[in-house]
């Protein structure tokens, strides 16, 4: 009789998992390891350079972690923070086409001499950038922070500046300066959007995340602007971080900040949110442009919040993908990568989709982006334990993973192919989503079983 009467709690949940809605919740973690380094190596002009950095000191492999990336055309380029010294070159790249190694030597960007120090009383060409951005019109744009040895003396070479390069020849086309009253006491700018849909009147903004604020600069007119929000500020609840073991309490701001296609009145809204926070906030670039509008103390409604991510979610960069209008958020504390459509009103933890989730291949997933041809690209480095412990030279620590986006949404509350389903369906979410805290790969069967069996007692008990 038990048997009978289960059985139509049993074919639901059957139609559930054929329809992908289990799917969505539980993730399909579509992306795969393009590229993985123990350690980053570098394509020296010889071995004898080589040979004679490791010597001196130039070189030293265990310092070196990258950080941000991006990809344009066929190059893929990663940032090298000079985190501490030993630092040959902080932004690199490979050819994707020309490597066949899962582990391929990274060239400098756009040269050895723009990371060397010419001459006694100048900086490098470049410092220390933290995230980089290629534009549609074939532009990068570097976010330097000017500053090396940043765990050790925190030496400041250079002013943040924006270094805005030709990718087509490689030529520096514009540096610019921040000016005096955009570096606080505690800045230190790691996050860059390009708002490009006038490639000559193009938008840039820099995320303060050490004294909250944004920066506005204007291609056309070469100047910039400051803003301050009190959303800019981190959650004082949300400051703790357990990850793969290691605890520790940052109380960074301004960090995470992505740009939509232009709306209706030609301008987009940038989505954003603190680095210690777990709620998403979000305004309309035609306020950020107006010099005059957006550093007036008559702005603070125009801003406004979307939601909360939940227990643990906090988030580090974002990405939107203009084609499908899903933003991509990198999650560091659940060593995971999750979604949301932006075309979805509500903005809770059933409306984000888990795009990929691993204790071994994302741990620490610090950059995430989509290129021209709909690829989604995410870099984990373990920089948690870079920081506080050391990596191990014979582990893989550093991993950059690709999927197209159609691929790495499939199934997922992002996903535009997933029907609604009724409410009293869709708030089982909560009981079969995987745990906040991710169990090892050995464990992971186990824990997925145990959440099917409570999703099938639970509908069960719903239609008896």
């Amino acid at each position: 009789m038990s048997v009978i009467r289960l059985r139509p709690a049993v074919l639901l949940f059957g139609a559930l998992l054929t329809s992908g809605w289990l799917r969505s919740v539980i993730g399909n973690d579509n992306l795969r390891v393009a590229y993985q380094w123990n350690q980053i190596d570098f394509e020296f002009p010889s071995a004898a350079e080589r040979t004679e950095a490791l010597r001196t000191g130039s070189f030293v492999p265990e310092n070196v972690i990258p950080v941000g990336l991006e990809v344009y055309k066929k190059r893929l380029f990663v940032t090298l923070p000079r985190w501490k010294t030993g630092i040959p070159a902080s932004l690199a790249y490979i050819n994707i086409n020309e490597t066949n190694s899962k582990s391929p030597k990274l060239r400098p960007y756009p040269s050895w001499n723009a990371h060397r120090q010419l001459s006694p009383d100048e900086a490098p060409e470049i410092v220390s950038p933290f995230r980089i951005r290629a534009d549609r019109c074939g532009r990068l744009w570097v976010l330097d922070t000017g500053v090396s040895d940043i765990l050790g003396d925190f030496k400041v070479e250079s002013p943040t500046s924006l270094l805005v390069y030709d990718l087509h020849n490689d030529n520096l086309l514009r540096r610019y300066k921040f000016p005096q009253d955009h570096i606080k006491e505690s800045s230190f700018y790691a996050n860059i959007a390009v708002e490009d849909t006038d490639c000559d009147d193009t938008y840039a903004y820099a995320a303060d995340l050490g004294a909250p604020g944004l920066v506005v600069y204007s291609w056309k007119a070469q100047e910039s602007w400051r803003i301050k929000h009190h959303f800019f500020h981190p959650d004082p609840l949300a400051g703790n971080y357990t990850i793969t073991g290691i605890s520790f309490q940052w109380d960074d701001g301004l960090f995470g900040i992505a740009l939509s296609r232009p709306q209706n009145d030609n301008f987009s809204t940038l989505y954003f949110h603190p680095l210690s926070s777990t709620n998403e906030f979000a305004v309309s670039t035609r306020i950020l442009r107006n010099q005059t509008l957006a550093t007036s103390n008559n702005i603070y409604r125009e801003f406004k919040v979307l939601g909360s991510r939940g227990p643990n979610g906090q988030a580090g960069v974002a990405f939107l993908d203009k084609k499908t209008g899903v933003i991509f958020y990198a999650l560091p504390n659940l060593n995971a990568v999750t979604c949301w459509k932006t075309s979805n009103r509500a903005y809770t933890i059933k409306s984000l989709g888990r795009v990929y989730m691993s204790v071994t291949d994302m741990v620490f997933p610090n950059d995430v982006k989509v290129d021209d041809e709909s690829n989604l690209w995410v870099l984990s480095d373990r920089m948690h334990q870079f920081m506080y412990s050391n990596l191990d030279p014979k582990d893989i620590n550093f991993r950059i993973l690709t999927a197209t986006v159609k691929d790495a949404i499939e199934n997922t509350a992002c996903d535009t192919n997933i029907k609604p389903l009724p409410d009293i369906i869709t708030n089982l979410g909560d009981i079969l989503r995987p745990p906040t805290t991710v169990s090892p790969k050995s464990s992971a069967s186990i824990a997925l079983v145990s959440n099917l069996l409570v999703g099938i007692v639970i509908l069960a008990k719903l239609f008896l």
